[in-house]
């Protein structure tokens, strides 16, 4: 995207002052502005213009699943910042919403909200009502909520997400997000379906999607597998039992936390350097209670100086198990099911009759009762040495779950992601290379995440609200499905789902039944969606002329905790589909802490629901505290900063009351004559400089500084010390006039991204169109008006005001007291500038007699030998 010349500072006449109301106020300004910008189509995309003229975002589809919290807030008004300002700078911006409806927490909620669950066995009940609706959004017992068909339970997912969905884009209106809101997609609408199912049929014909029986990790509660960028550790209570294993000369101690795992043993690993074990490499030992008999094997993997040194591999009992497992070649002996329970049939492994008998009393037990049970066995035979010794292990856990995952063996599909193949996680380093990170030290972190990869991307899921994998299988004669041989549907049948559509060739009475058809089960991943999200948005399947105007796209905004997930999967299925990046720019966000500088999440319960905090402050004043900080940087949830905000948003409607409070407004800069006026446009145009650089730099936050700054300063400053001059005549006062006015038009367009609505509210008291459409300003036409004159000026003169006015009050007298005699110390180097502001320092200081400027060799300019007078108005 290149951006489009601005115009400079027109020097047309703007609109009379007549249109200023008496009184200034931001009360009802998000209604009343958000309304005309919606009647006006201010924000719609122009879809004529070309690839080289559009700025497109990928913009975060929330995750609908109850209310958006402050952090959202937060970090979408970092990308609204970024889209209103290439707007103005000449881009077609293109800024969609979308929204993220599949997924666990979209079922969590449907299941309180509506209480049900589904049971994918049942039939479809037409008009089915849910027993209720609401509640307090806490889960119900799952034997308290009423089983329904998939079908129907799918059909509560549409409802649901359809009603947060409106309340969702109520909240991002009165935020005042510049969203085109005629460009919305769902993740679970029928061209989303498409999209993913399109784009998975392309991976599955290239080679890139598979299928395959492997051991993986299991949500127990959620009964779904779980994708290692889905994983959180946790600490976790558990005990270290030391166990004897029969060898052949002496027992063989090993150290675990997880006894239950005792009859999924598969052999004891030590580190091929432990002197303790390298007599037993080769050798077997047999397992106590159980008698199996296993080998003792070197790994590299294995710890000298954790626990005994020496340890016993289950299937599968953590990851390391799986490594072991895949490269010892060792048998597959698992006793654990998708349940969470021990598996109810006795293995075929476990021959002695001791054994088989153990394992009937632990058939069907939760690990927790199995674990007591092994335990108590242990103890009982000896075998335990010791009793248990507490501690607190990390285990693996989904990041939305409450209990540890389990591995287990199951049939899943992934995705080729550089896991196991050095090529290919070479190539997706490069792409991480060729991504513009803001903040740079961003790129890291996925290249931390690449290098670690240990496996493919897991995409299946055992759930029922998403997107369905485009497979059929044909059963054999016994009824078995041939996973070899899938049937596929073509691209322009999509979407389809498996689970109630035929595939071409068979009729519906044949799903289920031998020689006949079944559909695959399983949904996509959330973010096997959602890493289409430029396709998706930008038409990629049904409008290729769109998809020609806006991709690759030019940002991906997004929040720091998902670079591993949404940003890597999303440059993974670009690179595999389309060969490049699938935008150019990628601009993260920090989290927002609480009060104890811990990060706000739902799951925590420590988040701040928004909408109350926009009515009270002001959606300016929320904007102004979020785009204090900058991108990658935590920020503290600040409701004084948001005070500050406000008081920000006010003082512009009242200064720019002032500076329109003189008829008409010029703005031609041939009429700012006096080096005062000058200076503050010089100084003006050096913000407008380091303001745009900075927001090119993806550094909202220096830019909002910058103005702000000046901002005060002008407030302060210039404007107490022109305003006699400006209510005057003459060339002086024309001089002041013109010079309010172009500043004025300048600031307006400066903070338009950050406060667009006390923003827009002054630019309609005196300009046409709206100041979200105005040309960004440029410094040329202000230092065209400034000439040579030093910026310096101002600061010198607001300082000699300052130094009179603090007589006054140190005298405790009103500031229209005249000044009748006084000395002015002021440091050499700013004497000059002084000078050049001399009547106006004397107007607004009422200093009507003599005053004298004394060089000194000081840095603060200081009143001295004051004698004051009666209080004056200004005539």
């Amino acid at each position: 995207m290149t951006d489009q010349n601005p115009q400079p500072v027109t020097t047309a006449t703007a609109a009379g002052a007549r249109q200023v109301p008496d009184r200034v106020s931001l009360d009802g300004v998000e209604e009343r502005w958000n309304a005309a910008w919606t009647e006006q189509d201010l924000y719609g995309f122009d879809r004529t213009k070309t690839r080289e003229q559009v700025y497109s975002i990928d913009t975060p589809p929330p995750t609908v699943s109850g209310s958006l919290h402050v952090g959202h807030v937060f970090s979408y008004t970092h990308t609204d910042v970024v889209a209103r300002y290439r707007r103005m700078r000449g881009a077609e911006v293109f800024y969609p919403m979308g929204w993220d409806d599949n997924g666990l927490p979209t079922e969590r909620r449907v299941q309180n909200y509506f209480g049900v669950r589904c049971d994918p066995s049942l039939p479809y009940v037409p008009d089915f009502t849910p027993p209720f609706e609401g509640g307090d959004g806490k889960s119900a017992k799952a034997g308290d909520q009423v089983p329904v068909s998939r079908r129907n339970f799918v059909e509560l997912c549409e409802r649901l997400t359809v009603d947060d969905e409106r309340q969702f884009e109520t909240l991002w209106r009165r935020l005042g997000l510049s969203v085109d809101w005629s460009k919305t997609y769902q993740t679970v609408s029928a061209d989303s379906r498409a999209v993913a199912q399109q784009a998975f049929l392309r991976n599955l014909a290239r080679g890139e999607a598979y299928q395959a029986e492997a051991p993986g990790l299991w949500d127990v509660t959620f009964q779904t597998a779980v994708a290692q960028a889905e994983l959180e550790a946790r600490d976790y209570p558990g005990a270290y039992h030391r166990v004897a294993f029969h060898g052949q000369d002496a027992p063989v101690f090993i150290e675990t936390t997880r006894p239950e795992l005792l009859p999924a043993c598969v052999a004891l690993i030590a580190h091929p350097d432990d002197e303790r074990y390298q007599h037993l490499f080769g050798t077997t030992v047999t397992s106590p209670l159980f008698g199996v008999e296993l080998p003792v094997l070197a790994h590299p993997g294995a710890e000298m100086d954790k626990g005994a040194g020496i340890a016993m591999c289950c299937t599968f009992g953590d990851l390391t198990d799986v490594q072991w497992w895949r490269e010892l070649q060792l048998p597959t002996r698992g006793v654990i099911g998708r349940n969470g329970r021990l598996l109810s049939d006795v293995p075929e492994w476990l021959t002695t009759d001791a054994g088989r008998a153990l394992y009937g009393e632990l058939a069907g037990k939760t690990t927790f009762s199995a674990r007591e049970l092994v335990v108590a066995a242990l103890r009982e035979s000896g075998d335990l040495d010791g009793e248990p010794t507490k501690t607190q292990r990390k285990a693996n856990f989904y990041e939305k779950g409450d209990k540890p995952l389990e591995i287990v063996t199951s049939r899943q599909w992934y995705i080729r992601n550089g896991g196991r193949d050095e090529a290919l996680r070479e190539a997706l380093l490069a792409r991480g290379a060729e991504l513009g990170f803001h903040p740079e030290f961003m790129q890291v972190r996925y290249e931390n995440w690449v290098g670690g990869l240990n496996g493919d991307w897991l995409i299946s899921r055992q759930r029922f609200f998403g997107v369905p994998f485009p497979v059929w299988y044909p059963l054999d004669a016994d009824g078995e499905p041939d996973h070899e041989n899938p049937i596929l549907p073509t691209e322009d049948q999509l979407p389809v789902d498996p689970s109630s559509e035929t595939p071409a060739g068979y009729t519906a009475d044949q799903r289920g039944v031998p020689g006949g058809f079944v559909g695959d089960p399983d949904v996509m991943d959330t973010w096997a969606t959602s890493s289409l999200s430029p396709q998706i948005a930008g038409g990629w399947r049904t409008d290729p002329d769109l998809f020609e105007r806006v991709f690759p796209m030019d940002l991906r905004p997004q929040g720091q905790d998902i670079i591993r997930t949404w940003l890597f999967s999303t440059v993974v299925r670009s690179h595999l589909e389309h060969g490049h990046l699938p935008w150019s720019d990628a601009a993260i966000s920090g989290w927002i802490l609480d009060p104890d500088r811990k990060k706000m999440s739902k799951s925590k319960g420590n988040v701040v629901t928004p909408m109350g905090l926009l009515e009270e402050h002001g959606s300016d004043a929320v904007r102004y505290w979020a785009a204090s900080a900058r991108l990658g940087t935590d920020a503290a949830f600040e409701v004084g900063q948001m005070k500050i905000g406000r008081r920000l948003a006010i003082k512009v409607l009242n200064a720019s009351k002032f500076a329109l409070s003189f008829g008409n407004v010029e703005l031609d800069p041939a009429l700012v004559t006096v080096p005062l006026d000058r200076a503050m446009l010089a100084g003006l145009a050096d913000v407008v400089d380091r303001a745009t650089a900075a927001l090119e730099a993806y550094d909202h936050t220096r830019a909002l500084e910058l103005t702000e700054t000046f901002f005060w300063t002008f407030c302060d400053d210039y404007l107490e010390l022109v305003k006699d001059r400006a209510y005057g005549e003459g060339a002086g006062a024309d001089s002041a006039r013109a010079a309010l006015g172009i500043a004025l038009d300048v600031l307006l367009r400066l903070f338009a991204p950050v406060i667009p609505f006390a923003t827009e509210e002054v630019w309609s008291w005196w300009r046409e169109g709206s100041v979200h459409r105005a040309p960004w300003p440029v410094a040329e036409p202000l230092r065209t008006a400034a000439g040579d004159t030093d910026a310096g000026i101002v600061g010198a003169a607001g300082a000699a005001l300052a130094a009179l006015r603090k007589v006054k009050s140190e005298a405790k007298v009103s500031m229209k007291t005249e000044i009748v005699r006084a000395t002015l110390e002021v440091p050499a180097a700013l004497v000059a500038n002084v000078e050049l502001a001399l009547d106006d320092v004397r107007a607004a200081g009422r200093a009507t007699g003599f005053l004298e400027i004394a060089s000194v060799p000081t840095d603060a300019v200081v009143a001295r030998d004051a004698e004051l007078g009666e209080p004056v108005t200004r005539g």
